[in-house]
Parts: C-alpha cells; sequence; structure tokens
C-alpha cells in the first residue's frame, strides 16, 4: 500500500507503517512527506533514508497553492497526517481555524480532492472533539464526507496501548 505522511515531523505514522510491513501484516510505501522544522526533516532522513523517487513537499501551504504539485504527486492509497494541534489544544488561546496553524486541515483536503486516496488516518489532541461548541470536529467531519469519504473517529489514550505516559489522542479514520 503506497502512503503519504504529512506534517510528518520525526515520522510517527511512517514507523507505525514499517514495523506493520516488517511484521508481515502489510507491505507499506512512502510516496512522499512533507515537514517545514527543519531539525525534524533531519532527523526523519536520518530514521528512513527515503528513497530518491519520494516527494519532499516542504510547506505544506506553498505546494498546496499550485494545484500541479498535488496532480503531480505519485498515486498513493493512505494519507496520514498529524495536522498542529497548538491551535485546537486545551492550553492554547483554542483560536481553531481562526488562526494560520488550524487552517492546516484544510491544505490536507486540498490534497485528498485531487488524489482521492482510499484511506486518510489523521492524528489531533483530545480537545479538536469538543472545540467550539464540537462545529469543529463536525466541521471537519462534513468536509470529508462531502468528498465521498465515510468517517469513523475515537478518542484513545496512549496509556491504554502500554505506552508510559497518558495522552489522549483523536484519531480520524476515513
Amino acid at each position: 500500500m503506497k502512503h503519504l505522511e504529512l506534517f510528518a515531523g520525526i515520522g510517527g505514522f511512517r514507523r507505525a507503517l514499517d514495523l506493520l510491513s516488517a511484521d508481515g501484516i502489510m507491505p507499506f510505501e512512502c510516496v512522499g512527506y512533507s515537514e517545514i522544522d527543519t531539525n525534524a526533516v533531519k532527523t526523519y532522513t536520518i530514521n528512513f533514508n527515503p528513497a530518491a523517487s519520494e516527494a519532499v513537499l516542504g510547506d505544506i501551504v506553498q505546494f498546496t497553492s499550485d494545484i500541479k504539485n498535488i496532480a503531480a504527486l505519485e498515486d498513493f492509497d493512505l494519507l496520514t497526517g498529524g495536522f498542529p494541534c497548538q491551535t485546537f489544544s486545551m492550553m492554547g488561546k483554542q483560536a481553531g481555524f481562526n488562526e494560520d496553524r488550524g487552517q492546516m486541515f484544510f491544505r490536507i483536503m486540498d490534497i485528498l480532492k485531487v488524489k482521492r486516496p482510499k484511506f486518510v488516518l489523521l492524528e489531533n489532541v483530545k480537545n479538536l472533539y469538543s472545540h467550539d461548541n464540537k462545529r469543529t470536529f463536525k466541521r471537519i467531519v462534513n468536509e470529508l464526507e462531502s468528498i465521498g469519504y465515510d468517517v469513523i473517529s475515537g478518542i484513545f489514550n496512549t496509556s491504554d496501548f502500554h505506552l508510559p505516559q497518558k495522552r489522549s489522542r483523536v484519531l480520524i479514520f476515513a
């Protein structure tokens, strides 16, 4: 299965998919990634040694500003992304879609509207679910459904999966 990783950080989704591949669950191949933090990109590159054929999207805003960039991406089956959470977090100002970082979900939509992968897996803070009286989450679901995706979501705590921290996250699968 071909995979595109957005807001890659140091490659959390890619690492999980590599482990699934190594365990013989299903083979995954990364066709590209986006990340703007230079230190995260350095770590990502060291961790995964991306193939020369992988697209390096860099700044997702700049990349998606030209539909030709999106169209030129190799076709993929799965898009993953942990889009910026600060604007939805209880610890921040909760500006949501009214802040630049809150707009990053719509850059995902830009790609989905053109490429239409079979599957989408998104991750964010638990407060995304209740942000702005649940209007933010409802809009995300509506946006995905408007282009033909069925959406399943849940809130998961890392400690429930035997990880040494309590960190609740919203996962959205479409």
